[in-house]
């Protein structure tokens, strides 16, 4: 029996495997590159859906795990002291840009937006949400319900009252086209009527990803959330800053998604890259918002010792070796030959350092083509690369490899790409 057929036996059906009955089994990995069970080695691209932020079997990381569990505690709960958890607050504290913040630790990236709409729910006593169309905030109950994405809201029940903006998207829906400042006046318009018509008057927040993730990487102008704000200020409104995938640099040109905008948040959710795979997420804030549930709680495991000091050596790796400059760099080169491709199916090349989406179309129209994209997806992978999919239509690639990616691994992720879009712009031409 085969590992996929044992995996299919004991494991949700809902649980998606990429490459179907061809499923990848990654055995071992060192730097940006992952070898599977057949002794076949890939670049990676995607970095666990951009989890593996600094790369694989990195000295610094695995060395400060080590020491801990040297020590013989992996878990103490937060009942006791953990310095390995106060640094990393510390650290976090400092570059969250919020004075005077706090910081809980969970385990995941939608614990940590579960937790970031408790506390706004509790300092605003209001359960109305603000969310966005398109976006992805995980899987637990509230953060499903402010997931604008139908692909991953598998139940309409919710202990939120929500409502919705429109997406940023300009190839199609009510933002397609729209230049910088006419698509952030339309937004303001949009939010401005939706506080007027559809809500109670007390909303708790916005929660809103500076770039949508499993949407596809779409994102709204420089400046919009902090269009935003104005208007959300004017009510008292929390804006959270979903930051669990351009966080730590990502973004190349800022450490936090949110500062293109000219804002500060009242909340920061992250996770993923922090613990380069070790189970790390939270959330950082402003301490009166932070401070408001009025009862005891606390989380078993987020910030452990173990997790916590990965996320110490992360961090401390990502600011010493300046990755974000890095992913500035690296990234404007696989953009701009990304953007020089001129193929039919390829209908947008979008992007920010080393988070970019390549969104495929059916040739001469904004028509979603997820064939032809399941298609260049598995010419990478034929070619030796990984990436990954999203989009609300199933028809983007996305591209979010370790910030440590070199000029030479970028140039050769982009022949393997451009390569993968040639032949399938070429079947589809046949195929037409």
């Amino acid at each position: 029996m085969s590992l996929l057929e044992r995996h299919r036996a004991v494991m949700p059906g809902w649980m998606p495997v990429y490459y179907g009955d061809d499923a990848l089994e990654i055995v071992s990995g060192k730097d940006r590159r992952v070898t599977d069970a057949s002794g076949r080695t890939y670049l990676d691209f995607f970095g666990g859906v951009l989890t593996t932020m600094v790369g694989y079997d990195i000295a610094e990381i695995s060395d400060a795990v080590r020491r801990q569990l040297g020590t013989g505690v992996a878990h103490t709960s937060t009942l006791y002291l953990i310095r390995q958890q106060v640094e990393l607050a510390e650290k976090i504290a400092r570059v969250s840009g919020i004075p005077d913040a706090r910081v809980f630790f969970t385990n995941s990236g939608s614990e940590a937006n579960e937790s970031a709409l408790l506390f706004a729910a509790n300092v605003r006593r209001s359960n109305q949400i603000l969310a966005i169309k398109n976006s992805y905030h995980g899987r637990t109950f509230a953060t499903m319900a402010v997931t604008g994405h139908r692909s991953w809201s598998s139940s309409s029940l919710s202990p939120l009252t929500v409502n919705w903006l429109s997406s940023a998207d300009r190839l199609r829906g009510r933002m397609a086209g729209l230049a910088d400042g006419d698509l952030i006046d339309a937004a303001v318009d949009d939010l401005r009527e939706v506080l007027a018509t559809v809500t109670a008057g007390d909303v708790a927040a916005l929660i809103a990803e500076p770039i949508q993730g499993v949407g596809g990487f779409v994102a709204g102008p420089d400046g919009l959330l902090g269009a935003y704000q104005k208007v959300l200020g004017e009510h008292g409104i929390l804006l959270i800053a979903d930051e669990v995938q351009t966080g730590w640099g990502r973004t190349g040109d800022h450490f936090w998604g949110y500062q293109a905008h000219g804002v500060t948040p009242d909340l920061i959710t992250f996770a993923k890259g922090i613990g380069n795979g070790f189970a790390l997420g939270g959330v950082v804030g402003r301490a009166e918002v932070m401070n408001a549930v009025p009862a005891i709680s606390f989380s078993t495991f987020g910030g452990n010792p173990v997790s916590a000091a990965a996320g110490n050596a992360v961090l401390d790796y990502v600011l010493d070796h300046d990755l974000q400059g890095n992913a500035r760099r690296v990234g404007s080169l696989l953009l701009s030959g990304l953007r020089d491709l001129s193929y039919g199916i390829l209908g947008q090349v979008r992007g920010r350092g080393l988070m970019i989406a390549l969104e495929f179309v059916r040739p001469g129209t904004a028509e979603p083509d997820a064939a032809v994209t399941a298609r260049v997806f598995d010419l990478c992978r034929e070619g030796g690369l990984l990436v990954g999919k999203g989009g609300l239509y199933g028809n983007v690639i996305r591209i979010g490899p370790p910030l440590t990616l070199t000029d030479d691994e970028a140039r050769e992720g982009l022949a393997a790409l451009t390569a993968a879009i040639a032949a399938a712009d070429a079947e589809s031409r046949i195929d037409s």
